[in-house]
């Protein structure tokens, strides 16, 4: 077996680092784009809003794996030609945009109204109150359930291999059909993910404790 791991572990490793890079931009791109769908829920016409609800209900109402599949195959139908890598970026932030946007629109809510209407009464424009009230406060509320959900985004990352990303999903099963260790395969790839996750939530922990450090008493 441990023959087994030195022989396949510099592909292992390359398809973790693929599955790293992955997911970071997808995490980047698709909080980028909710933040962006949060704001404009907020203050677009009724219109706008609601059709970004009806972009928000179906993504989240249909599997990943459906997305991506249209996504890839479909998408040459259109003049959409996207190489597996882009194209499974680009499936992530659209899967995950929604589920940003969501968390994101949450914690505006949780701002006390009372201080963007201070704000608003002293002659503050929407700009400064997002840069100053509304982006940091809600960030305060909304920071657990930012880091859950790319926690969560990391596990979609497997799907990708549907179509030929070589991330640590393709390696671990090109290397299982080789070597019929199946066991062996999947518990690789349960303990690279779980380092992954574990690394993601010790650094959400430090955010959050410099984010509220100020909200806790000193003695």
């Amino acid at each position: 077996m441990i023959e087994t791991f030195r022989q396949y572990g510099p592909a292992l490793v390359q398809g973790f680092a693929m599955t790293v890079f992955c997911w970071a931009a997808g995490a980047v791109l698709s909080m980028a784009l909710g933040l962006g769908i949060a704001l404009v829920q907020r203050y677009a016409p009724r219109p706008v809003q609601w059709l970004l609800r009806v972009y928000i209900e179906v993504i989240r109402g249909t599997p990943f794996l459906v997305q991506l599949f249209v996504l890839y195959y479909g998408g040459p139908m259109v003049g959409l030609m996207l190489d597996p890598v882009p194209a499974g970026i680009v499936g992530l932030t659209i899967y995950g945009s929604p589920y940003y946007a969501e968390i994101f629109r949450s914690g505006f809510s949780a701002v006390p109204k009372g201080q963007i209407e201070a704000a608003r009464a002293i002659g503050m424009t929407e700009g400064t109150i997002i840069g100053r009230i509304l982006l940091p406060l809600g960030l305060v509320s909304a920071l657990p359930a930012l880091v859950n959900f790319s926690i969560i985004l990391t596990k979609e990352t497997v799907i990708l291999s549907i179509i030929t990303v070589p991330e640590l999903m393709y390696q671990v099963g090109r290397m299982g059909a080789e070597t019929f260790r199946y066991v062996e395969t999947n518990l690789a790839l349960a303990l690279f993910f779980w380092a992954l996750v574990e690394v993601i939530s010790r650094v959400g922990r430090r955010l959050e404790a410099r984010l509220t450090q100020h909200l806790t008493p000193r003695a």
